[in-house]
C-alpha cells in the first residue's frame, strides 16, 4: 500500500489527524454490544469468569503467583528440553520398520544371535540419531522464532510511567502502550488513542490474512486518556469471557468508578495485529500467552503423506511378510537336518564334526522342535538386510535437498515482489509430480486482484477507450483479427508515467474536457462521488506532494485513484469530513472544497451498497450511494432516471468483458429529511433490544430510496502474466482444471475464455437455478417445496448433462455450476452422480462458491477420483481447499499471507506452476520413485546372498560376511550413491520437460512407481544375488588361492563375495542414472573406496575386534590375482541382465520419456528437431481439450474443413 511503500519518508509526511467521528457510525454498530442483556448477563457464568484488575500491580501479582492466568510467554515448539527425547523416539518407532529393527537389535545380545549385538545396534542409532537432530534442528528454529518474539519489547505502566518491557513480562491487568506499525503483545482492551474520539486502525493480515484497515474505537469513558499522565490514578475491573477462539466475538463490560459499560469486539485489539495509521494507543491487557485468541487458534496443519510412501510401506510390509516366510521355510528345514544328526538313540552321528551329542539347546537333535523354533528368531535377526534401515532417512534427506532447489529456483523468482518460491513442507515433493487435478481460485490466483479503473458509463454515454484481455479473447473467439490484435493496456501520453489503478483513457473527459460535453453536470457529481463515497485514508508526501491512498478493497483504491487523476484529488480526512482539490468547471482551476461527512453507512454482503450523507460549503445535504446493479436499480427514481435502460445495457457490456460493475447515485436532502433520519437512525444505534440490527437496516433503507442514477464504473481484474500460457501446458500435459471463484457466472465465463480455458466450439453445460419456476417458488417463501424443487431441478440437468457427453464421444465440453446449483449437488445422494459429469468435462467453472463449498468440492474430487488434486489460492477464503488437497499452493499476493502460511508449497505467481510441476514436480517423482527401487535392489541383492549361504549350510544361522562389514553396507558403502541420485538425477532436461509437457502424464499415471516395475527391481535383486554367489563360489571354490595349495576359507571368501555386491550395486548406479554430475561421480566411487578402505583399517584391529576379517585384505586377498579377476568378472555378469533388457526394451519398446531421452541426445543447435518433434506428439497420452494450443488446433479444424488455405 502506499504508507507502506514510502515508509522511508515517514518522518516527512504531513501529520494528519484523520478523525472521524462518524465514518464508523455503521460499521462500529453492525455486531451489537452485548453486555448489558441477553449476552451482558452471562457474565460471571460458565465461560465468562475471567476479572481483570485494570492498573493494579498488586492484583496482577497476587493473580500471577496463584497461577490464574497464564504468563505472556509463547511456545510453538514440538518438544521441550523434557518431553524431546520421549516424544520423537515415539514419532521414529511409530514406523513398523524402526519397531522390528528394536526387536532385531535386543534379540541380538541373546544367545541366539548371529552376530555381536553391538552391530546390530549400530546402524539403528545411527538412523534414529541423525533423524532425530533433523528433528530438533527445525524444532530449534522454531524456538528462535519464539525467542525473537518472547523479547520484543512494549512500554508498560509501572511505578507512575511507561517503560521498556519484555513482552515475557507482561501481566493480565498491565496498561500498555502501543505506537504506530508496531503489532500488540497480548490482547488488549482498547481504552484510548491519539485521536480525541479514541479510534484506531488495525492490520489483522497475521490473523485473517486480510490486508485491509479494521477501525476499532474505545469507550468514550476512556477516550479522555490521552497522554501518559492521565493513567497515575486510574483503575478499572474488567469482567469478559474466558479464553476462547472466536476471533470476531468478545462478550465483556469495564467497572470505573462502580459505574459499568459494555465491551464488544470493536474494543478488542488482538496479539499479532499491528497498529497502523495511528500514532498511538492505550490498552490494558486481558489475556496473555497461550490465552490469546491467535494463540487458541493455533492448529497444527493437517498431516498429509504423499501416495509414494503409502506404497512404499506396502513394500516394506510384503518384504517384512518375506522375511518371515524365508524364516520359517530355513526354520523347518533346520529342524529336520537337526533332528536327523543322531540316528538309532544317539549311536550314529552324521554330522559327526558338529558334536550333536554334546551341544547346546540351540543344536540339540534331541530338541529338534525347541532348536527350530528358536532358529526362526536367529533367521529373523539374520535377514533384517533385506529391510533398507536407512531408507526412510535418505529419504527425509533427499526430499529436504530437492526442496532446497525448488526454493532456489531462480526461474519461479518474482522480481517486482521480491518473493522466490518456497517448499514449505518436503514430504510431498514427488506428489508435484503427480497431479491430476488442479482446483484453483480467481481473483488473485489467476488475475492480479489489482483493479483497474478502464471504463464508465455517465448519463447514459459511454466512456473509455481501453481493450480489455476479455474482450480481446472474445475477439478471437469471434474471428475478429483487428482487436484481437490490439494492445491491452490504453497508450499513455508521453511523458506520463503509468499510474496504479489507472487504465482508462477518453478525449472527451480527460484533462478537464468533460466540462465541455453536454452533460458536464453530471459528470461532475458522478467523479464528486468517487471522490467522496469511501473509507480510504489519504497520505501526502511532503516532498513531492504525492498523494496515495490506504483502501479496504483494490476496488475503492481505484476508484479514488480515477477520480484524482481526473479532477477531483481527496487530499485529507479530518474529524469533520474530507477535503478535495476539485475542477471548477467555471474558471477551469483547482479549487479546495470541504464536505463534512454525517453518516457513512458501509458496504457489507447484505447491502450490497455503500452510502454516505455530507453537507456541502453552502449547506446542503447530500446522499452519495454506490452499489451492485441488482440492488441499486430497485433504489432509482422513476422519473429523474431517464438513461437507466443505456445504463444498464452499458453495465451487460462490461459484465461480458469481464469487469466488475457497480452503480453510482444520488439525491439532496433537504434539512427535515435529514433531521428524522439522524433522530431514528441514532435510536437504532442506541437500541439495546434483541432487533436491534434491523432497526439500523431499517433507518437506511429508508433513506436510500429515490436515487437519482449517475452512472457506473467498470474495473479490470487482470490476467496474472502468462496465465493463458501456463493453463495451456498443464492442458498439455493432461491436467484437468477447476476453477473455484465466489464471482457471477458471467464473469468466471469471460475470464475463462480469457485464459483459453474455454473456446468457441467447445459445448457448455451449464447447471442454474436461475430459472423461472425456481424464481416463483423463491417468491412463495416455501423453503421445503424450494428445496426439494431446486434439488431434483439440479439432479435433471446432472442427467442430461451425462446424456449429451455419451452422445457426443469426441466433442468438448465445459461444465459450468453456480453456487446454489453446487450445494445441492454436494449432497450425498448426488455428489457422485456430479463427480461423473465433472470429469466427462474437459473444464469444470464453479460460481458463487463459498469457502466451504470449495472446500467439500476439493474433498470430493480427491476421494472421488483416488488421485492426486493440487488446491491453489491466495485468500483466506482459499485455506480450506488448500488444506483439504493433497497439495495446497499459496499465492502470496494483495490478499495477506494466510493461504501461504496454510499451503505446502508457496509461490508468487499462478504461471511458476507450470515449472513447478512439469520440471520440479517430474524430477521429484522420477528421482525418488527409482530411488526407492534402488533401495530395495541393493538390500534384496545383498540379503538374498545371506539366505543362499544359509542354504549351503543347512541353515545353521551362520553369516556369510563379517558383521561390522554387514552393518555399515546401507550406512557407507551404497548409501551415497542412491541419495546423489535423488538430489541430482535428471531423466530429462527442464528445456524439454517445458517443451513435450506429455511427459509429466508418467507421474497421474503412476507408471515409474507400479508394483511391477518395483517387483522387477526386486527380481533383479534377486538374480544378481543369484549370479554373484554361484560365481563367486563356483570361480573359488576347487581353486588353490595360497601359494601352499590352499584353497579359499570362509572370510576370504565372503569378503570376495561382498566386494562383488559393492562393485556391482555402485556399477548398476553407474548405468541407471541419467544425468551424471561431479557429485555422482565422487559418490559412486567413493563407496567402492570406503570398501577398500574399510578392508585395510578394520582389519588392521587387533582380532578380537576385526574377527574373521584380520589382515584379510593385505595379507590375503590383495596380493591374490584371482580376487581382481572375479571381483571384475562377476560384477559386470552381473550386470548384464538388467544391461541387455534395458537395450531391449529402449529400441523396441521404447517408453514416451525414452523418446524424449533420445531427441534430447541427438538435438544439435542446428536442428530445429521439427521433424521428430511433431512425431512424438503422437505419443500424447491425451488430447489437448483446453489451452491456446486447443483453440488454435479447433481453429485449423474449421478452416481445413471449409477446404481454405491453412
Amino acid at each position: 500500500m502506499g504508507g507502506d511503500a514510502e515508509g522511508g519518508r515517514g518522518s516527512r509526511r504531513r501529520k494528519r489527524k484523520m478523525i472521524m467521528s462518524k465514518l464508523y457510525t455503521y460499521a462500529a454498530c453492525a455486531r451489537r454490544p452485548s453486555a448489558v442483556d441477553d449476552e451482558g448477563s452471562r457474565i460471571g457464568g460458565p465461560g465468562f469468569s475471567r476479572v481483570v484488575h485494570t492498573n493494579d500491580p498488586a492484583a496482577a501479582a497476587a493473580a500471577a503467583a496463584a497461577g490464574y492466568y497464564r504468563s505472556n510467554k509463547i511456545s510453538t515448539t514440538k518438544y521441550s528440553a523434557v518431553t524431546f527425547l520421549p516424544k520423537s523416539l515415539f514419532e521414529q518407532f511409530r514406523r513398523v520398520a524402526n519397531i522390528y529393527f528394536l526387536i532385531t537389535a535386543l534379540l541380538s545380545y541373546s544367545p541366539i544371535a548371529p552376530f555381536r549385538g553391538s552391530t546390530a545396534v549400530a546402524p539403528l542409532v545411527l538412523v534414529l540419531v541423525a533423524t532425530m537432530v533433523k528433528e530438533a534442528i527445525e524444532d530449534w528454529r522454531r524456538k528462535q522464532q519464539d525467542i525473537e518474539v518472547n523479547n520484543r519489547k512494549a512500554k508498560v505502566f509501572q511505578d507512575g510511567a511507561f517503560t521498556q518491557t519484555k513482552w515475557t513480562k507482561l501481566r493480565v491487568g498491565d496498561v500498555v502502550k502501543v505506537e504506530k506499525d508496531e503489532f500488540f503483545p497480548a490482547d488488549l482492551v482498547l481504552l484510548s488513542s491519539s485521536y480525541e474520539d479514541a479510534i484506531c486502525y488495525v492490520e489483522t493480515m497475521n490473523l485473517d490474512g486480510e490486508t485491509n484497515l479494521k477501525l476499532k474505537q474505545a469507550l468514550g469513558v476512556t477516550s479522555h486518556l490521552q497522554d501518559d499522565e492521565s493513567f497515575a490514578g486510574f483503575g478499572a475491573v474488567i469482567k469478559c469471557e474466558d479464553p476462547n477462539a472466536q476471533l470476531y466475538s468478545f462478550v465483556g463490560n469495564i467497572e470505573i468508578e462502580d459505574q459499568q459499560y459494555p465491551l464488544s469486539p470493536t474494543q478488542l485489539l488482538l496479539r499479532d495485529s499491528k497498529l497502523r495509521n495511528t500514532e498511538y494507543v492505550y490498552g490494558a491487557v486481558v489475556f496473555t500467552g497461550h490465552d490469546t485468541k491467535v494463540m487458541q487458534n493455533a492448529t497444527s496443519v493437517p498431516s498429509k503423506r504423499s501416495k509414494i510412501e503409502k506404497k512404499m510401506d506396502g513394500a516394506i510390509y510384503l518384504l517384512l511378510s518375506s522375511l518371515v516366510l524365508i524364516s520359517v521355510i530355513g526354520s523347518v528345514f533346520f529342524g529336520i537336518a537337526t533332528k536327523d544328526d543322531l540316528r538309532d538313540d544317539g549311536r550314529v552321528m552324521k554330522r559327526w564334526y558338529l558334536r550333536p551329542d554334546d551341544t547346546t539347546v540351540i543344536f540339540d537333535p534331541n530338541r529338534a522342535a525347541t532348536s527350530a523354533v528358536l532358529h526362526l528368531f536367529t533367521a529373523m535377526i539374520l535377514y533384517g538386510y533385506f529391510i533398507p534401515i536407512s531408507l526412510y532417512i535418505s529419504i527425509e534427506l533427499v526430499k529436504l535437498l530437492q526442496a532446497m532447489f525448488i526454493n532456489s529456483d531462480i526461474h519461479m523468482y518474482h522480481e517486482e515482489s521480491d518473493t522466490p518460491a518456497r517448499a514449505r513442507t518436503s514430504n510431498l515433493n514427488e506428489e508435484l509430480g503427480q497431479v491430476h487435478t488442479i482446483l484453483t481460485d480467481k481473483t488473485g490466483t489467476l488475475t492480479c486482484n489489482s483493479m483497474e479503473f478502464i471504463k464508465c458509463s455517465i448519463a447514459g454515454t459511454a466512456y473509455g477507450r481501453g481493450i480489455t484481455e476479455v474482450e480481446r479473447a472474445m475477439a478471437k473467439k469471434k474471428g475478429s483479427p483487428l482487436i484481437a490484435d490490439m494492445e491491452i493496456a490504453v497508450d499513455q501520453p508521453e511523458g506520463k508515467s503509468v499510474v496504479k489503478g489507472f487504465n482508462f483513457a477518453d478525449e472527451r473527459v480527460m484533462d478537464g474536457e468533460w466540462v465541455n460535453q453536454e452533460s458536464s453536470g453530471v459528470i461532475e457529481m458522478f467523479f464528486r462521488l468517487l471522490a467522496v463515497c469511501h473509507t480510504c485514508i489519504p497520505e501526502v508526501d511532503e516532498v513531492s506532494g504525492k498523494v496515495s491512498y490506504e483502501a479496504e478493497s483494490p476496488d475503492e483504491a481505484a476508484f479514488v485513484v480515477a477520480a484524482r487523476e481526473l479532477g477531483f484529488t481527496f487530499y485529507q480526512r479530518t474529524q469533520a469530513g474530507v477535503s478535495l482539490h476539485e475542477l471548477d468547471p467555471l474558471s477551469g482551476q483547482q479549487v479546495d472544497r470541504f464536505y463534512k461527512v454525517l453518516h457513512v453507512l458501509e458496504f457489507n454482503s447484505t447491502r450490497k451498497r455503500m452510502s454516505v450523507i455530507v453537507k456541502d460549503e453552502e449547506g446542503k445535504i447530500f446522499l452519495f450511494s454506490k452499489g451492485a446493479d441488482s440492488i441499486m436499480f430497485e433504489r432509482l427514481s422513476s422519473s429523474e432516471s431517464s438513461y437507466r435502460e443505456s445504463t444498464q445495457k452499458h453495465i451487460n457490456e462490461y459484465a461480458d468483458a469481464g469487469l466488475r460493475t457497480l452503480v453510482l447515485a444520488y439525491r439532496q436532502l433537504d434539512d427535515a429529511e435529514y433531521a428524522k433520519f439522524d433522530k431514528k437512525f441514532t435510536a437504532a444505534k442506541n437500541s439495546v433490544s434483541a432487533d436491534r440490527d434491523e432497526l439500523i437496516e431499517e433507518a437506511a433503507d429508508s433513506l436510500e430510496r429515490g436515487l437519482i442514477l449517475l452512472g457506473a464504473t467498470a474495473v479490470e481484474d487482470k490476467l496474472q502474466k502468462g496465465v493463458p500460457e501456463c493453463i495451456d501446458k498443464l492442458a498439455q500435459a493432461g491436467i484437468k482444471i477447476w476453477v473455484l471463484t465466489g464471482d457471477k457466472m458471467e464473469t468466471a465465463i469471460n475470464i475463462g475464455y480469457a485464459c483459453s480455458l474455454l473456446r468457441q466450439g467447445m459445448k457448455q453445460i451449464t447447471i442454474t437455478l436461475d430459472t423461472p419456476d425456481i424464481i416463483a417458488l423463491e417468491k412463495g417463501g416455501d423453503r421445503a417445496a424450494i428445496t426439494k424443487a431446486s434439488k431434483d431441478s439440479v439432479v435433471q440437468q446432472i442427467n442430461e448433462g451425462k446424456q449429451l457427453i455419451n452422445a457426443s464421444a469426441s466433442e468438448s465440453f465445459a461444465l459450468i455450476v453456480d453456487g446454489k446449483s453446487l450445494t445441492h449437488a454436494l449432497k450425498d445422494d448426488t455428489k457422485g452422480m456430479f463427480l461423473d459429469l465433472a470429469i466427462g468435462c474437459n473444464s469444470v467453472i464453479c460460481c458463487r462458491s463459498s469457502p466451504k463449498q470449495k472446500a467439500l468440492v476439493t474433498r470430493l474430487v480427491k476421494a472421488g477420483t483416488h488421485k492426486v488434486t493440487l488446491a491453489i489460492g491466495d485468500g483466506a477464503n482459499d485455506v480450506g481447499m488448500i488444506q483439504e488437497a493433497d497439495i495446497g499452493v499459496g499465492i502470496s499476493g494483495a490478499e495477506g499471507m494466510q493461504a501461504v502460511m496454510a499451503s505446502d508449497v508457496s509461490i508468487a505467481q499462478f504461471r511458476f506452476l507450470e515449472r513447478l510441476l512439469l520440471v520440479h514436480g517430474h524430477w521429484c517423482y522420477s528421482r525418488i520413485s527409482s530411488m526407492v527401487c534402488f533401495f530395495f535392489y541393493k538390500n534384496i541383492a545383498f540379503g538374498v546372498t545371506l539366505f543362499l549361504y544359509e542354504c549351503y549350510t543347512s541353515f545353521s544361522g551362520q553369516t556369510f560376511y563379517n558383521d561390522w562389514s554387514m552393518s555399515l553396507y546401507n550406512v557407507l558403502f551404497t548409501s551415497l550413491p542412491v541419495i546423489a541420485m535423488g538430489v541430482f538425477d535428471q531423466d530429462v532436461s527442464a528445456r524439454f520437460c517445458l517443451k513435450y509437457p506429455m511427459l509429466y502424464q508418467e507421474g497421474p499415471q503412476n507408471l515409474l512407481f507400479r508394483w511391477s516395475r518395483l517387483l522387477g527391481w526386486m527380481l533383479h535383486g534377486v538374480g544378481s544375488a543369484v549370479i554373484i554367489f554361484f560365481l563367486t563360489i563356483a570361480s573359488l571354490k576347487y581353486q588353490a588361492f595360497r601359494s601352499n595349495g590352499q584353497v579359499i576359507d570362509l572370510s576370504t571368501l565372503g569378503a570376495t563375495a561382498y566386494t562383488c555386491i559393492v562393485w556391482a550395486v555402485n556399477m548398476q548406479m553407474a548405468i541407471t542414472v541419467n544425468y551424471f554430475t561431479l557429485i555422482q561421480h565422487i559418490c559412486i566411487w567413493a563407496g567402492i573406496f570406503l570398501w577398500y578402505v574399510f578392508l585395510l583399517a578394520y582389519g588392521a584391529i587387533t582380532p578380537s575386534f576385526s574377527t574373521t576379517f584380520f589382515m584379510v585384505f593385505s595379507e590375503a586377498l590383495g596380493g591374490a590375482p584371482s580376487y581382481w579377476v572375479v571381483t571384475l568378472l562377476v560384477s559386470v555378469a552381473a550386470l548384464i541382465p538388467y544391461f541387455t533388457l534395458s537395450v531391449v526394451k529402449t529400441w523396441f519398446f521404447p517408453t514416451y520419456h525414452n523418446k524424449i531421452q533420445w531427441l534430447q541426445h541427438m538435438a544439435k543447435d542446428d536442428d530445429p528437431e521439427a521433424e521428430l518433434g511433431m512425431i512424438l506428439r503422437q505419443f500424447s497420452v491425451r488430447s489437448t481439450s483446453v489451452g491456446i494450443s486447443a483453440r488454435r488446433d479447433a481453429k485449423l479444424v474449421r478452416v481445413s474443413s471449409k477446404g481454405l488455405p491453412c
